[in-house]
């Protein structure tokens, strides 16, 4: 099988639902990278609006907020400053980089374990918003624990793949 091209921080294998969303201002301060995990908020207007994911899901960002290299394209920078962004949060199969790559437990307090992913693990969305196979709602005694299962290992990250994560979502 011939390698895949990987500059994108994911790559959509199968599209499930989308929908266009209006982005928070933290998340137009701060950016985020394609495959974030958002959560739903109230917008105060008719705005259907996301944040960064706390454990929560909505679905995910597709597309980072600063992806596109070229800055002669009129993709380039159009997402944070209009703010929406492209959400999907049905059934796909996508390979990202928006992973977690060391355990909740020692993220807080070191030193760094790294996390080991197997194929059909559960996967969930992490307390920052990205793809883990620790709940770490309940890790962390969130009073919304447990967290709901977003998805599973469909390829583990290794050096043939760039270490991406394939992930057959299921939101």
């Amino acid at each position: 099988m011939s390698e895949i091209i990987r500059s994108r921080d994911t790559i959509v294998f199968f599209k499930g639902d989308s929908q266009t969303v209006v982005v928070s201002q933290a998340m137009v301060n701060g950016g985020w990278p394609g495959g974030q995990g958002v959560q739903w908020v109230n917008s105060g207007s008719d705005d259907r609006m996301v944040t960064y994911s706390s454990g929560l899901y909505g679905g995910f960002l597709v597309w980072g907020s600063d992806e596109d290299g070229d800055q002669f394209t009129a993709m380039t920078r159009q997402q944070p400053h209009y703010r929406y962004a492209t959400m999907f949060s049905g059934g796909c199969l996508i390979s990202t980089t928006s992973y977690e790559r060391y355990t909740y437990a020692s993220r807080l307090g070191g030193p760094l374990v790294p996390l080991v992913y197997q194929v059909q693990d559960i996967l969930y969305l992490s307390l920052r918003g990205l793809w883990t196979n620790e709940d770490e709602m309940t890790a962390s005694g969130a009073l919304l624990a447990p967290a709901f299962f977003t998805g599973f290992v469909a390829q583990v990250p290794k050096a043939s793949n760039r270490f991406y994560l394939g992930i057959q979502t299921s939101m």
